[in-house]
């Protein structure tokens, strides 16, 4: 019995959400949606993923607040307007699809925000360009030539943590099953965690301690507000000297986990232009796999794992609990059917679909029956 095929439960508050597989679609920005409403394209992308064999997906990046957008692009969820826009399309993916859980990774991108789009040079927009005043723990730019960003007040601060539990109750509202808090990649709660981005000396900057303040804050209050399955999507180490480092990351899953968190998802960097990644397949493994061994916490690896062989690999050496791909799943949209026949695996399928398997991977389609004449 492969791993990757079994299945997995999360014991959350509001109740147990079981997964058919411990293969998990990656958060991936789209840069599509308008004034942060969710677009046609989400409908089409929704409908691909929630079709791909996997056990659960995760919506990207999702802003909770217009200024906490990476890209004007970026998808939000802080208003009337921006729920109305996604969970229609949410809604009818789901309808073109076997039932899948779902997560939503909800974030503020912090000194990161008013960025263009990756295909436009993804560098910071002006103002005057249709860009916005970002913020951030300490008045530090992302790269020495940028305007600074603002440091936030204890006001602004308080008024992020309220932006997080909003949009954890409109997910809620969407009956969106998990909620992934972002922590990584250099936006805004990673800001707070490294020391290369927050300076601050007052209670929120400094020790560890400190700098682990308002991401701890944030998802104390998220998990008041939101009793389903939560965790946090951690960057395991800023690959930096004097950054932040997988033993600190390590720590904080264990104050996570006090708190009630059902998972931690480790990936790395994004914080300092200065980073230095060797990167290679399931080069940010080792780093989930020392999360998982301080913490005892659920643990999702990520980062260059592309084949089935390598995600079972994984689980078999017990360097995590589930498997997260991103940019293998927009590539081969079915990767988790390839998985099963792989594996010796089985998955959901929408009937239109059951005609479409070859020869070897006939018997992949849990409870296919097709009648011609």
């Amino acid at each position: 019995m492969s791993l990757l095929f079994s299945p997995f439960t999360f014991e959350a508050p509001a109740g147990p959400l079981t997964l058919p597989n411990r293969i998990v679609v990656a958060p991936m920005c789209q840069y599509s949606a308008d004034q942060g409403q969710a677009t046609d394209w989400h409908l089409t992308h929704w409908t691909n993923m929630l079709n791909s064999g996997a056990g659960l997906f995760t919506i990207e990046a999702t802003a909770v607040s217009a200024v906490g957008r990476i890209s004007p692009g970026c998808l939000g969820l802080w208003d009337d307007a921006t729920q109305a826009a996604l969970g229609d399309k949410l809604h009818r993916a789901r309808r073109l699809a076997p039932h899948m859980p779902v997560c939503i990774q909800i974030s503020h991108a912090g000194r990161k925000a008013s960025s263009a789009a990756p295909w436009d040079g993804g560098m910071l927009i002006a103002p005057e360009n249709g860009g916005w005043q970002t913020v951030a723990p300490s008045a530090l730019p992302h790269l020495p030539q940028e305007t600074a960003p603002t440091e936030l007040s204890l006001a602004d601060i308080a008024q992020i943590k309220a932006d997080f539990v909003n949009t954890a109750k409109r997910s809620h509202e969407l009956g969106i099953e998990a909620v992934e808090l972002h922590a990584a990649h250099g936006y805004l709660l990673h800001q707070f965690l490294s020391p290369l981005s927050n300076q601050r000396t007052d209670q929120y900057g400094g020790s560890f301690e400190n700098r682990i303040r308002f991401p701890l804050e944030v998802f104390k209050a998220v998990r008041e507000a939101f009793g389903g399955t939560l965790g946090m999507r951690i960057s395991g180490t800023d690959w930096v000297d004097g950054g932040w480092t997988v033993e600190e990351t390590a720590e904080l899953s264990v104050q996570l986990k006090q708190a009630g968190a059902q998972f931690v998802h480790i990936s790395s960097g994004g914080v300092s232009p200065l980073q230095k990644i060797t990167l290679g397949p399931e080069y940010q493994v080792h780093l989930a796999k020392a999360v998982k061994e301080a913490s005892d916490l659920t643990t999702i690896a990520v980062g260059l794992i592309t084949e089935p062989a390598q995600a079972e690999a994984v689980l078999q050496r017990g360097d995590a609990d589930l498997v997260a791909l991103a940019r293998s799943f927009l590539y081969k949209p079915r990767w988790g059917w390839e998985a099963a026949v792989t594996l010796g695996g089985t998955v959901d399928s929408q009937h239109q679909y059951w005609r479409s398997l070859p020869r070897e991977a006939k018997n992949i389609f849990n409870d296919a029956k097709i009648g011609m004449r």
